[in-house]
Formats: C-alpha cells, sequence, structure tokens
C-alpha cells in the first residue's frame, strides 16, 4: 500500500462510511472538511483548519503534493506550516485521497483552491475550478446529505452563479440550495504571515447560495472570526479582486510618489510615514512605502482579470490598465540606476517576489535579472529560499504570465547562484538589495566604499551617507 493509500486509510477509519456501511461513532472533530487543491490555499487551510480540531482530507493530482502532505510537509516555504501539517496528521486529522468521491462523501463541505491563472488575453482560466465543480457534482449524486461547496480561489464575478452552480446542478441532478450549498469565500492569506493571516483574519467574507450554507462556513470559523460577513455571492468574487487592484494600486502610487519626492530632493518615506498616520482617510499603511515592483501569485494575474472584467463590460479603468505599465516604469527606474553605477560584476541579492517566500512566480527581480543579463554585466545571485530542484522551472514557467523566456533564465540560473551573501558580494562592484534582510545590509557593509549599492527595498532606515550608495526612491 502506498503512502498516500495508508493516509487514506487513517482517515477512512475516521469518517462516516458511504452508503450502505456501518456509521462511524461520534467524531471528536468539529467537522469533516475536504480541500481540493493543495498550493499555497489549500495546504496553509488545512493545516489551520486541522489545528482548530476540523478533520480534512486534502485532495490534489499531484502525487508530489498528496505524498508531502500525507508527512506533514507542503511543497512550498512558509513559516510554521509544516510544523502545523505534522500536528495534524499526527493527531489524524489530515489525510489525503486522490478519490474526488470518497473526499466528498466523507466531508460536509468542500474548499476549492485550485488554481486559476491568466491566459494569454489577461482572462482567469477556470478550467480547473470546473473540473473540479464536475467530479463534485457527480459524487454529489449518490449522498444523500446536504454537502457545501466553497469555492476560494479567484474568478470573476457571476462565476458561481452562472457556471459552477449550473454544472454541479447538471451533474448532480440536485437543484442548488436545496441539495447542496455553493458559496464563493474569498481567502485574504499573504504568502509569509499566512497562519497568522488565518488566526488573525482582515476579515472573512461569505457569499453564500443560502442561510444554511452561511451558517455551515460561519461555525467554521468559531473561536476564530465571529463576526463574518455576509454578501451576496456576486459580491465577494468581486471583493477579491477589488482587494487584489487596490493593494497593486497601493505599490504604484508609491512608488510614483517616491520617485517624485527624490526628484524634489524630498525623502519619500518621511513623507509617507505622514501620509500612512491618517488610518480614516487613507485606510492602511499596508503596501504604502516606497520600493520596488510587485510581483508574485496574485496582483499580477488579478490586476489582469479586473483589467479584462472592466473591457469586456465596456467600463474605462485608465488606472488598472495603467498598473501594470507603471508596475514596468518601476523595474526600468531600477535598471537605470543600475545602469547609472556602470557596472562589470553585480550582486542581486534577493530573488523570490518578497524576503520569507520560495515564489518566483513574476517576481521582478527575475525581470531585472533578465535586463541585466542581456546588457551583459556578470551577475551573481543569493536568496536563502531559492529551491533550483523543485521550484525554479515551475515558477520560472508562471513568470510574466507564462510568456518570459523561462527556459533560457533556468538554465542559467545554477551558474549565477552564490552559497551566501558574502560569497555574492566579494567580487562585486555594485550591489542590488532586493530584499531587506540583516544578513545582506552586513555583506555590504563589510565592503562599504567600495562597492556601488542599489537599495530596492529601505534595508536602512535612514539613508546611508557612506558614497555609492542610492535607494530606489530615496
Amino acid at each position: 500500500m502506498s503512502i498516500i493509500d495508508l493516509a487514506s486509510e487513517r482517515v477512512r477509519r475516521k469518517t462516516v462510511c458511504r452508503p450502505g456501511g456501518q456509521p462511524a461513532a461520534k467524531p471528536a472533530y468539529k467537522s469533516s472538511i475536504s480541500v481540493f487543491g493543495l498550493g499555497y490555499v489549500g495546504a496553509v487551510s488545512a493545516a489551520c483548519l486541522a489545528d482548530t480540531n476540523h478533520r480534512v482530507i486534502g485532495v490534489d493530482l499531484d502525487v508530489r503534493k498528496t505524498a508531502l502532505l500525507s508527512r506533514g510537509k507542503a511543497m512550498m516555504v512558509e513559516p510554521g506550516l509544516d510544523d502545523l501539517l505534522s500536528k495534524g496528521v499526527d493527531a489524524n486529522l489530515i489525510g489525503v485521497s486522490a478519490d474526488a468521491e470518497y473526499a466528498v462523501f466523507n466531508s460536509t463541505v468542500s474548499f476549492i483552491c485550485v488554481g486559476t491563472p491568466s491566459r494569454e488575453d489577461g482572462s482567469c482560466d477556470i478550467k480547473y475550478v470546473e473540473d473540479v465543480a464536475r467530479n463534485i457534482g457527480k459524487a454529489i449524486r449518490a449522498k444523500k446529505e446536504f454537502h457545501v461547496i466553497a469555492f476560494r480561489s479567484t474568478i470573476p464575478p457571476g462565476t458561481c452563479r452562472q457556471i459552477l452552480g449550473p454544472i454541479i446542478e447538471e451533474e448532480s441532478g440536485g437543484v442548488m440550495g436545496e441539495d447542496f450549498g455553493i458559496a464563493f469565500h474569498p481567502e485574504f492569506l499573504r504568502e509569509c504571515t499566512a497562519i497568522e493571516d488565518f488566526y488573525n483574519p482582515p476579515k472573512t467574507v461569505v457569499g453564500a447560495s443560502d442561510d444554511r450554507t452561511k451558517r455551515i462556513i460561519a461555525d467554521i470559523y468559531d473561536g476564530v472570526d465571529d463576526n463574518v460577513l455576509f454578501t451576496s455571492i456576486e459580491a465577494a468574487e468581486m471583493v477579491k479582486y477589488v482587494d487584489n487592484t487596490w493593494h497593486a494600486t497601493k505599490v504604484c502610487f508609491a512608488n510614483e510618489v517616491g520617485r517624485l519626492a527624490k526628484a524634489c530632493g524630498v525623502d519619500s518615506h518621511e513623507v509617507m510615514d505622514v501620509f500612512v498616520q491618517d488610518t480614516k482617510l487613507n485606510i492602511s499603511p499596508y503596501y504604502m512605502k516606497p520600493g520596488f515592483a510587485f510581483g508574485g501569485s496574485c496582483l499580477p494575474k488579478d490586476v489582469r482579470g479586473m483589467s479584462k472584467l472592466a473591457r469586456t463590460m465596456n467600463v474605462d479603468a485608465p488606472l488598472i490598465d495603467s498598473l501594470h505599465s507603471s508596475n514596468d516604469g518601476q523595474i526600468l527606474h531600477a535598471m537605470s540606476l543600475v545602469q547609472r553605477t556602470k557596472p562589470k560584476t553585480v550582486a542581486l541579492l534577493g530573488v523570490t517576489f518578497k524576503k520569507g517566500t520560495d515564489d518566483l512566480r513574476e517576481s521582478p527581480m527575475l525581470t531585472l535579472l533578465e535586463m541585466m543579463l542581456a546588457e551583459g554585466f556578470d551577475v551573481r545571485v543569493f536568496d536563502e529560499n531559492l529551491d533550483l530542484d523543485t521550484a525554479l522551472a515551475h515558477h520560472l514557467a508562471h513568470s510574466k504570465a507564462g510568456n518570459g523566456d523561462a527556459g533560457g533564465l533556468a538554465a542559467q540560473m545554477p551558474k549565477l547562484v552564490a552559497h551566501s551573501a558574502d560569497e555574492a558580494v566579494k567580487e562585486a562592484d555594485t550591489v542590488i538589495l532586493a530584499h531587506a534582510d540583516p544578513a545582506f545590509a552586513d555583506a555590504v557593509e563589510a565592503r562599504k566604499g567600495e562597492v556601488r549599492v542599489v537599495d530596492l527595498a529601505r534595508v536602512w532606515p535612514k539613508t546611508p551617507a557612506w558614497p555609492g550608495y542610492d535607494g530606489i526612491c530615496w
């Protein structure tokens, strides 16, 4: 028996049986939840739900993910995640299965956390969500109990009610809101702080087809968040797009302020420190520090989706349409600062899209790296979370929505990687600081005055006075 089968069997012994079997004794856990898709959101959800005493069945077609999860491990770097997963597995609260029917029969709620990548035209590709909806619908056809399907993947407004609900009705023969419930339940988990965000959510939003579904999902968060915000399904779908588009807007807005402030001889951080004191009108200080470009798995994709949605609806949205152009401008601005140093050898410290993750998807550092290599610079890179064996090819394939020269960069990367920040900086005449890491600061300070520095992350709260230092917006 494989490790996946063993894990599934461990879960099977704790769950209700399919029709015709003997029902299990009353469970000691709160509820049983199947999680479809074991990427960032799915793995974190599984770990945290188990930690709050829910039984979880993880479902994914990628056998590597299910095999790792059955051993209490995840495929990505996220502080505290492996510890929580291991705890859940040891407590028999986490198991895995490749069988959608088994997962549905042995859970009352299914969380759908599969990917919704960007298509070439920027629209949201929902084919994986549709596939899961069909499989769950087929399973529900033979299940007598009411089942809740909560979609967490980012999708355009109207998708649940107009596409996914009808698919489940067709496959199950049931009626939405009577035989099963659907909900859009957006996640607001930030990479690097995802577990903290689960336990201290900025908000918990549920758009549901019926009151019963609302109550079932709200009960899951008993003790975590007692102030669940209920909306229409369409509003919940839209909230996720709006949130991520606003976060992207804040990054670009702050960087444009930073460039203008620097041109006027003003410290942009001094300006923005005053600006964010207004929490009544300016909303939040998060993302409101001038720095480098945004990247990652959410903001670039969801901005494209929001822009495509506006075009589809014949709505003029020039700011949204301009966000990627502004973001690219910040990368070009950084490149101009590097070119100004006239380097021969450059050290790039930090490659992932932000500190504390191994995620390279649409990392602006990779775009900057490609530019420098095209210029003929000798580049050395260092990032403690860079994984050449497992993460690189997958994440590079998703950079620039899959349109970048991922193969070429992936082939070159092993030759560029240093074993430490000190090694990367040792022979460099220009150092780019992409992450605010104390180890990077130490490596640069050891060669202070000998190297030129382009700081993209405001590594030092006060701008260093030594010659050769240049901040991107300060």
